[in-house]
């Protein structure tokens, strides 16, 4: 053993070579980290002359009913909905959940994970900014606090990752849309706020792919998330440039076809699959006004029952003491049909 005196968990990440987040991590839970990094800790255990005063630590964490949840963006319908559900679960099993929004902004997220500390919740749902998060603060905070997150993942950190399966919602809406007419063309943003898109692109590549179709992406230019307004502007110059070389379109996600829809009726396109239509529109999410737009839109529906249930669950077989695996939930989509594709 050596000599060096460590003092505090800061000084024993230090001299482990450990980050201070998954040193934490491991005295709440070793089977929690990977087994090398468990190995790692245990060696330096062995070697420096440090034990973590367990009292202290447990002392700083009293359990409160506080529940914080935390989205990126609440003017997104989405994100309503589905806070909504875990709010409610929150409160039937007799925690207080309080709600926050980033408004898209790393700097607020971090400072509400800030706030979520001080306030010594019981537990946290969190779905981060993703690609714009500070990736060290929201590794700390997970440590501190136990945390599932949800919709955005951020690989190994939190309890689970909750969200849903975004490839398959593409493949899903390529398959139906090549079946009944014309192979769509994919409209996105080109720089996307939320990661998923990505992954639904990756997904219409895999099925255009498969199907034997070359696929057609088309590139909104814009940021932040006024998803509407750039659905509709893009979709404009889209069309007026004659962009599309089907008369099908899948977007990446329903706020931007809701914008997109307002673009074919000021250009005269009439929107469905009737033999009298222009186009066929599609989204992905089901967005909570998905049936009222004009047509009505098919989309990809978000399973927001499941992914509300189990991301609370896992949280609160934590909080209740149980021994928790770190796990990837990842919910399939279901196809809606409406008049719009």
């Amino acid at each position: 053993m050596k000599e060096t005196k460590i003092r505090n968990m800061e000084e024993f990440a230090a001299v482990s070579g450990i980050s201070r987040p998954t040193v934490s991590k491991y005295f709440n839970d070793p089977a929690s980290v990977r087994s090398s990094t468990r190995e790692r800790i245990e060696k330096a255990l062995s070697e420096y002359d440090y034990r973590p005063n367990i009292f202290a630590m447990n002392q700083n964490r009293k359990l409160t009913k506080n529940v914080g949840i935390v989205v990126p963006y609440l003017a997104d319908p989405f994100f309503a909905e589905i806070a909504r559900n875990v709010e409610k679960r929150c409160i039937a099993a007799g925690f207080r959940p309080t709600l926050f929004s980033a408004h898209g902004e790393p700097e607020l997220e971090i400072e509400i994970l800030d706030t979520l500390r001080s306030m010594k919740p019981a537990g946290v749902l969190l779905a981060p900014l993703g690609r714009a998060s500070d990736v060290g603060a929201v590794e700390k905070f997970c440590a501190d606090v136990p945390t599932v997150l949800f919709d955005s993942s951020m690989p190994d950190l939190g309890l689970a990752f909750v969200g849903s399966d975004n490839p398959q919602f593409a493949r899903l809406a390529v398959e139906y849309l090549c079946r009944t007419g014309e192979p769509p063309c994919f409209f996105e943003m080109k720089t996307p706020a939320n990661p998923n898109a990505n992954r639904r692109r990756q997904g219409y590549l895999a099925a255009m792919e498969a199907l034997g179709h070359e696929p057609v992406i088309f590139k909104a230019e814009g940021t932040g998330w006024d998803f509407e307004d750039i659905g509709y502007r893009e979709g404009l110059r889209a069309l007026s440039e004659n962009r599309f070389p089907t008369n099908t379109v899948l977007c990446s996600n329903d706020r931007l076809a809701i914008g997109f829809l307002v673009a074919c009726y000021e250009l005269g396109l009439r929107v469905g699959h009737g033999p009298d239509c222009d186009i066929r529109v599609a989204g992905q999410d089901d967005h909570p006004f998905a049936r009222f737009t004009c047509p009505p839109l098919t989309t990809v529906a978000q399973d927001y029952e499941s992914v509300s249930r189990s991301a609370v669950d896992i949280l609160f077989k934590s909080i209740e003491g149980g021994r928790v695996e770190r796990q990837t939930l990842l919910f399939e989509g279901k196809l809606v049909m409406r008049d719009s594709a």
